[in-house]
């Protein structure tokens, strides 16, 4: 579960390293985000020469979060890490790599470029 002021982990290489969460885009007064929600965050740390700079308002999709997500057939799935990827306004990533495992969850909320570019998929 995310909420605004948290940090996450980017997990593309469109040029930032950690994001903060400021807004959790849905509801007007939703307090958490889960797997596959879009939040807009700001970029906190970047690597130099890259299209994306720190301080920079950005939206992303969550792939990853340190609170299960438990599926119907009853599995539950843990990651170590809060992670996200950097989308566009249309849904697209903006790098063209994905780092780490993401859920089978996002195929069913249509980010089907961030499941293809994914190394594995759960």
């Amino acid at each position: 579960m995310i909420q605004p002021q948290a940090y996450v982990n980017v997990a593309d290489n469109s040029g930032a390293r950690e994001l903060m969460c400021i807004r959790i885009l849905g509801a007007s007064n939703r307090q958490y985000a889960n797997i596959g929600d879009i939040i807009i965050a700001v970029v906190k740390k970047a690597v130099p020469s890259m299209s994306l700079e720190k301080s920079e308002v950005v939206r992303a999709v969550i792939v990853r979060t340190c609170k299960e997500l438990k599926r119907d057939n009853g599995i539950i799935i843990r990651y170590d890490d809060n992670a996200a990827v950097v989308i566009d306004h249309k849904g697209n990533p903006k790098g063209t790599r994905i780092f780490g495992a993401i859920p089978g969850e996002l195929r069913q909320l249509n980010f089907i470029k961030i499941v293809s570019l994914a190394p594995e998929v759960l």
